[in-house]
């Protein structure tokens, strides 16, 4: 019995999005062996999260990312000055910038089964203290909506403590998306443009996941 509740929990990624076969091929093609064994720790993240409660899939998944990958810029990276790289580059990689993080950790809380609504994510200046004082910089967060007129978590890779919105006042949205739509702000009652197609980057980063492996 055991046996066979394992094997049913090792196809529920399947069922919700992610086809780990095809992705492990896309990985192999693209990056080698080195990054497989990253591929498998986070299925097994992921297939672990499952059967939790939302609270905990977004502790988990926030902390996979935001301890076993590296902030680097897209430039280091990827020779470009931005690029939205899709959870399997990012993994490939080991590396990436605030998007390529908040992206992953969207696709990864969709596959352990979070509803899309739930989801956004959501583009900020973010103000920061660096060796030459504060400044502020464009910056990428998940936010996560237990209910549609909650105030929302933030899941960032600058401060890796979840916290409501309005505990993050270093924060200032500018619009928020996801695979649905786009909100002129973060506020569960902010302006909604259904689709999300003008999003060129996002559209773009879509259709690669969609061929890795992942929807």
């Amino acid at each position: 019995m055991i046996c066979c509740f394992s094997a049913v929990l090792a196809w529920l990624p399947l069922a919700l999005g992610l086809d780990f076969e095809r992705l492990k091929v896309a990985l192999l093609a693209h990056f080698g062996a080195e990054r497989v064994g990253m591929l498998e720790k986070w299925q097994r993240v992921l297939t672990a999260a499952i059967p939790l409660q939302e609270s905990e899939k977004l502790l988990r998944i926030n902390d996979f990312f935001n301890n076993n990958f590296l902030f680097i810029d897209d430039m280091v990276v990827w020779q470009q000055a931005d690029y939205w790289a899709t959870p399997l580059e990012l993994i490939g990689q080991g590396r990436g910038d605030c998007e390529d993080m908040a992206i992953a950790k969207y696709y990864s809380l969709k596959a352990s089964g979070v509803a899309v609504e739930k989801l956004r994510l959501v583009y900020v200046k973010a103000r920061t203290n660096g060796p030459n004082g504060p400044s502020v910089q464009a910056h990428m967060v998940l936010a996560y909506y237990p209910t549609p007129t909650a105030e929302p978590l933030v899941l960032d890779n600058l401060d890796i403590e979840i916290k409501p919105a309005s505990q993050r006042p270093d924060l200032q949205p500018i619009f928020s998306f996801n695979s649905e739509a786009i909100w002129g702000g973060v506020a569960a009652n902010s302006t909604r443009s259904d689709g999300s197609g003008q999003l060129t980057r996002w559209q773009d980063l879509q259709q690669r996941a969609a061929k890795e492996g992942l929807e």
